[in-house]
């Protein structure tokens, strides 16, 4: 065949793209601090030294800096020393960028911020020198000096610089002065130019024997709170300082010292979202005045700072004959499988349908259902932390929701997983709760794994989660639920997968052993600490088309829901249970060994209770244990309860194994 690419001018190749105009880089560089909540500078040099600015538009401030280097894609990074933002800049070519762009681009960015980091530890290192001879230089304040006068409180160490203002240290934790707060007579705070603020303190008072630590976040506050309670208190100067003071003086006295952290009560919710972190993080315990204002604010308004400080013992410890008095019902919100305030692990092998389950109880009570399988429910709000499987999750809920002629749920989800036991991870979910209309009484986590960090082995991880559990059900006063996983082999698949620190936090554990061989799911309960055991129910998946839901061909979609299923048929015995019971209680009697999950009964053992509890005679009580004699191992085996293993039987029936199991497992 004749080539004519030759004479349509060569093989064809597709026209490249063509550049979008953009604005000059400088323009975007303005653009982008804008963006980033920052006043940008009316002018901006793009030559890759660190330029300063005023990221607020103040006179004299020279907190923001950028760095742009100008070669290629111009690009580096710029924020806010005082602020604590940090951006990386790109400008926009009006094109995709080349392999070799983006990775120069991503080194510029990186010596970006290095070049600022380095020129800030210069600036600082030079300010700390400054400012050591600027307080040592500084005379000692006086109580009527006009800001102390205003704020009624002693000068507490502060000293006077010669125009008048009153002067403040911050240390590092090496304990170096890094800093200087100036206040002036009419309250305007400024730190010294260059100086390093961040995770820097000053303490008022003395530790030495104390028993309590404050920390609050400014001057005036510390010492109100100095001069009231006697007690030292750090003065972190900003909110988000707190964190990380609490952190240091934790590190420094040690877990038996109580830290107690005032937040300042302000607009912005600031104050008590970094105390609350301070608090969850490192043990320390949270109090904020009840107006807004800080701790100066409310005492100088005559409010009792004493006792908002130091609150009176409360009644901790109760005589037990006070304490049996009254009645205490447990209260539900399933009756006998959802505790109200209660820690809950349901468990399952992945697939068996333990989800299908959790959203089965709590769709019901979200939707104010009157019960579920028989038992009593009430109804709250339900919150359902949800980590993965989205997708699946809003197709089940549509074909519960039709099943069940269900009207609206009082139910939220997550739209994504977060590290519930970080600080970080319970401030998000903590703070989402709070702006919930009512406060949940459910809180379900599905599943542990994606809400965990560390290791589900390790007990330090599951005392972090755990706690965190614990600070959400303290709040809100709700159920806590964890939907995990089993092992994977047979014998553990009536546990939770992971430490034994989980089970023995628990106030209820349940666990789904999946359908097998035309047999229903079953939902059994392993742990009800409070009450008794309930007895195991049993369930099937129903396909559900829903209404008015297609996939993209066109094709109906569906889902499964949970319906109550009939209990199996029980193995029979040949005297109606006898033998069973006669099984169970040589087990027990004989030290309650296991086998590979199973319960165990060596044959000597077996016999040994026959004679000595039950009065037969040697002879027939090898008759007993033979299992070609009809008699009551043969007909268990026949019954498939039992099986021959060794030098005795194991019990394999699932439900007696459970029952057993449970029983020696407290």
């Amino acid at each position: 065949m004749t080539d004519i690419t030759n004479i349509l001018g060569g093989a064809f190749t597709p026209p490249e793209k063509r550049a979008v105009l953009t604005d000059p880089p400088e323009m975007q560089l303005i653009d982008a601090i804008k963006a980033s909540g920052l006043e940008p500078p009316d002018r901006v040099i793009l030559d890759g030294k660190v330029h300063r600015f005023s990221s607020h538009g103040k006179k004299g401030d020279d907190a923001g800096w950028y760095v742009v280097y100008p070669e290629g894609v111009p690009s580096g990074a710029f924020g806010c020393w005082r602020d604590g933002v940090q951006v990386n800049f790109r400008s926009d070519m009006g094109r995709e960028l080349s392999a070799a762009e983006q990775m120069e681009t991503t080194r510029r960015q990186r010596e970006a911020r290095e070049a600022r980091a380095s020129e800030q530890r210069l600036k600082q290192s030079a300010t700390a020198n400054a400012v050591e001879e600027i307080w040592r230089g500084g005379m000692a304040a006086s109580g009527d000096h006009p800001y102390l006068a205003r704020k009624g409180i002693g000068p507490n160490g502060a000293r006077v610089t010669p125009d008048g203002r009153l002067m403040l240290p911050l240390y590092s934790d090496a304990g170096e002065i890094a800093s200087l707060q100036y206040i002036d007579a009419e309250g305007g705070k400024k730190y010294q130019p260059g100086g390093l603020t961040k995770a820097c303190s000053n303490i008022i008072g003395d530790t030495d024997g104390a028993k309590r630590l404050y920390i609050a976040e400014g001057f005036a506050t510390a010492a109100t709170i100095h001069e009231v309670t006697a007690s030292p208190v750090a003065v972190a100067y900003s909110a988000s300082n707190l964190p990380e003071i609490t952190h240091q003086w934790r590190e420094r006295l040690g877990p038996s010292i109580s830290i107690i952290v005032v937040a300042d009560n302000d607009e912005s919710g600031l104050g008590k979202s970094y105390a609350d972190q301070a608090s969850a993080k490192y043990g320390a315990a949270v109090v904020m005045p009840p107006s807004a204002g800080d701790a100066n604010d409310f005492h100088l308004s005559g409010g009792d700072l004493a006792s908002l400080l130091d609150p009176p013992a409360d009644d901790w410890l109760i005589a037990a004959d006070d304490f049996c008095k009254q009645p205490a019902p447990i209260q539900w919100h399933v009756k006998h499988w959802c505790q109200k305030q209660s820690l809950m692990m349901i468990h399952g092998p992945s697939g068996g349908g333990k989800t299908f389950m959790v959203l089965d109880m709590c769709l019901r009570i979200a939707a104010g259902k009157p019960d579920w399988f028989g038992h009593v429910t009430r109804s709250c709000a339900v919150v359902y932390l949800a980590g993965e499987g989205h997708h699946g999750l809003r197709s089940r809920i549509a074909a519960w929701k039709q099943h069940n002629t269900s009207g609206p749920l009082d139910m939220y989800l997550s739209r994504a997983g977060c590290d519930l036991n970080t600080p970080e991870g319970y401030l998000r979910v903590v703070t989402s709760l709070r702006a919930l209309k009512s406060k949940p009484g459910v809180i379900v986590v599905d599943t542990l794994h994606r809400f965990l960090k560390g290791d589900e082995n390790s007990a330090q991880d599951a005392k972090s989660m755990l706690d965190a559990c614990a600070m959400l059900m303290d709040e809100f006063g709700c159920t806590v639920i964890l939907v995990h996983h089993t092992g994977v082999s047979d014998e553990v698949q009536h546990r939770a997968r992971g430490s034994s620190a989980w089970r023995g936090a628990l106030d209820i554990e349940i666990s789904i052993v999946p359908s097998k061989d035309d047999a229903p799911m079953e939902i059994i309960q392993r742990k009800s600490k409070d009450a008794e055991i309930a007895a195991p129910m049993y369930a099937s998946l129903e396909s559900v088309a829903i209404d008015d839901w297609f996939d993209e061909d066109g094709d109906p979609v569906s889902s499964a829901v949970l319906v109550q299923a009939n209990a199996p048929a029980k193995p029979a015995t040949a005297k109606g249970g006898e033998d069973r019971q006669i099984i169970e209680k040589a087990w027990w009697s004989s030290g309650m060994e296991v086998s590979d999950g199973h319960p165990y009964v060596s044959r000597s053992a077996l016999k040994t209770y026959l004679i000595d509890q039950m009065g037969i005679k040697e002879s027939s009580a090898q008759q007993y244990i033979t299992p070609s004699k009809k008699r009551l191992v043969h007909r268990l085996i026949e019954a498939e309860i039992l099986v021959e293993k060794g030098h005795g039987f194991a019990i394999i029936c699932p439900q007696i194994t459970s029952i057993l199991m449970i029983r020696k497992n407290g």
